[in-house]
């Protein structure tokens, strides 16, 4: 059945659509299915939904169905007619038909009293040091730039002002000094009530340094002081899509997407998934209503230009064919988190959609990182996102040094860390390449790649069994898709 009962939009008048409740009249020009009037309750609390219609279904129209089922719109995208929208009445879902509304703010809380369910863990990072602040010049702790030769490529190009990565994550220092040059407050964005704030304090970093990090990896300045980044020419925005719980919602990456896109972002660069899954299954309810959501804005973004490049995750998967997902949902009490049985439907958000650049991390010994998921197919590229286990012979740590808030600098492991070595190195293609479109820089990020071999021993721990298993050939396998993104070869293109 069609995603959206058709009602005449022409109809609702404003005070209709202030009450919430009410029956609308057939066009005569226009056949419909009605919407039934239905008694609205009010116990509380207030909770955000996404909701997804048919394509090309008017913003009158969406709001006046939201409305009819007891909600309120908070912002319509008709580019992909997807809403986000509140309701204090429970049955806000079943009243719109839970087949094209989720509130996975409702799965965040316990099941135990309503009470706030615990907070998400951070599995997609590993900590490194502590945290360090100072103007030293800290480039040569930077291992995973060599690893990629980054300065080589400085010496051809930093990257142009022309190209703006948004970096959709917890905010980006706008004080850092490595930063400061590079982050363009005009561009920048909250996302995390699913609706855009381009306030600075909806955008600005709160209880997590990560965005920062991320950020620094990309641009941070070439300028003898702290550390550089891949592209420290280009431009940075901060596109805020981590609550100060630590989660992202689908709603959050959807307004994220959206911003980008509308603000004519060259790439985005997704350090997370998607919560409260850490698999988003096609064919469940609730899930099929995220996956949908998500894949529009992602799809609409790139057809606007915008190149999505998205951390693989760090859950040690074969995200061909996962198995059992025993982290989901990650945002539920101890006791209600059961293993559940996923399949090659159920995909990583937002690194396994069609059109997003997916990446694997390796360490210093250019070996996939341990915790790095794989899968043939699955990942498209690799660069370094460190290893404990794969620490550099002169002692510098395994891990990738970056910048902090409070103008600091701090080593972390992760694919978090991976991903944004790929949207540097697509930014210095964007600049070498100004008139690419994103499925043009997907494929030059491809071709430019050095291409790794699947390990002919990969048992990390020394325990005689095989970590994991990468199946492919050398040009194109689970571990490293298409192999080790390269800064310099990426300019001289």
């Amino acid at each position: 059945m069609p995603l959206h009962r058709r009602v005449q939009a022409a109809a609702v008048s404003a005070a209709l659509l202030a009450t919430g409740c009410f029956s609308v009249t057939a066009s005569a020009a226009e056949p419909e299915v009605p919407v039934p009037a239905v008694d609205c309750v009010q116990p509380g609390p207030t909770l955000r939904y996404l909701v997804v219609f048919d394509p090309g279904t008017s913003a009158p129209l969406a709001e006046a169905q939201i409305a009819a089922a007891c909600g309120t719109t908070a912002h319509y995208y008709p580019q992909i007619a997807v809403a986000v929208a509140v309701s204090p009445d429970p049955r806000f879902g079943q009243h719109i038909g839970t087949h094209r509304a989720y509130s996975a703010q409702a799965d965040g809380l316990s099941k135990r009293n309503g009470a706030p369910a615990r907070q998400k863990k951070k599995d997609d990072e590993t900590a490194g040091a502590r945290a360090s602040a100072g103007a030293a010049d800290r480039t040569a702790e930077q291992w995973d730039m060599d690893l990629i030769r980054a300065a080589e490529a400085h010496a051809v190009s930093k990257g142009s002002r022309d190209v703006v990565v948004g970096v959709l994550d917890s905010g980006i220092d706008p004080a850092h000094p490595d930063l400061v040059g590079a982050l363009d407050p005009a561009l920048s964005a909250g996302c995390t009530t699913g609706v855009a704030d381009p306030s600075p304090a909806a955008w600005a970093p709160t209880t997590s340094g990560h965005g920062t990090h991320v950020a620094g990896t990309i641009a941070a300045a070439d300028d003898g002081l702290g550390t550089t980044g891949v592209a420290p020419g280009v431009r940075i925005a901060s596109v805020k899509v981590v609550d100060d719980a630590g989660f992202i919602y689908p709603e959050y990456a959807v307004c994220g997407f959206m911003w980008a896109a509308e603000r004519g972002m060259t790439i985005t660069n997704n350090s997370y998934f998607i919560d409260p899954w850490v698999f988003t299954c096609q064919d469940e309810q609730g899930q099929s209503v995220v996956y949908e959501a998500v894949r529009r804005a992602v799809e609409h973004a790139s057809g606007r230009g915008v190149l999505a490049v998205a951390a693989a995750g760090n859950t040690a998967a074969d995200l061909t064919k996962p198995g059992r997902d025993a982290l989901s949902p990650t945002n539920a009490a101890p006791e209600d988190v059961k293993p559940r049985p996923v399949d090659s439907t159920c995909l990583v958000l937002p690194a396994q959609l069609r059109t997003v650049v997916a990446v694997s991390s390796v360490g210093a010994d250019r070996v996939k990182a341990g915790y790095s998921s794989y899968g043939l197919g699955a990942v498209d590229v690799a660069a370094p996102g460190g290893d404990r286990r794969q620490a550099p012979d002169d002692g510098r740590s395994g891990c990738v040094l970056s910048t902090v808030p409070a103008a600091g600098y701090d080593y972390s492991c992760g694919t978090s860390m991976a991903a944004p070595h790929v949207s540097g190195v697509a930014a210095l293609l964007a600049s070498t390449h100004p008139e690419a479109s994103a499925l043009d820089l997907s494929k030059m990020l491809n071709s430019q790649a050095e291409t790794l071999p699947c390990p002919a021993d990969y048992d990390l721990n020394g325990t005689g069994a095989q970590d994991a298993f990468c199946t492919g050939h050398s040009e194109y396998n689970g571990f490293y898709g298409h192999g080790l993104v390269d800064a310099l070869a990426a300019v001289r293109e």
